[in-house]
């Protein structure tokens, strides 16, 4: 499982990359590995959208399952990635990098202490493999 250490986590399995007041937000290899073979991608938002902690911001469909995708900070949407619709498999082959989701202008960069790092989440995925 891969779980890069620069990256931050929710219970929900997505990551957070914090670049100045930018949020780039996607979900875990933990997450696409339990979804298994992603064939659908919809993200609900759009460019300018304001957004709230813990809200839905989209749903990934697997041929095992449906789940939701969560927002680990508040903003303002600044950029979707209008690629994985079309390709939602990215999602299993590089969900850390080309399957990013989102990008939040972060309003209150204190929501990021509320959320997990590497390790922490690591052992999170551990207790939820038994």
């Amino acid at each position: 499982m891969n779980i890069p250490t620069d990256l931050k986590y929710t219970k929900t399995d997505e990551w957070v990359r914090v670049e100045d007041n930018t949020a780039t937000i996607g979900i875990t290899d933990f997450a696409q590995n339990q979804l298994s073979d992603i064939v659908f991608v919809e993200v609900a938002v759009s460019e300018g959208d304001a957004v709230k902690q813990s809200a839905t911001f989209g749903t990934i469909e697997s041929v095992k399952a449906a789940a939701d995708v969560n927002l680990p900070v508040t903003g303002t949407v600044v950029s979707v990635n209008e690629s994985l619709p079309n390709t939602p498999e990215l999602l299993n082959s590089d969900p850390f990098g080309k399957a990013w989701m989102i990008k939040v202008e972060i309003s209150n960069k204190n929501e990021l202490n509320t959320l997990m790092d590497a390790s922490a989440y690591e052992a999170y995925c551990k207790e939820r493999e038994h």
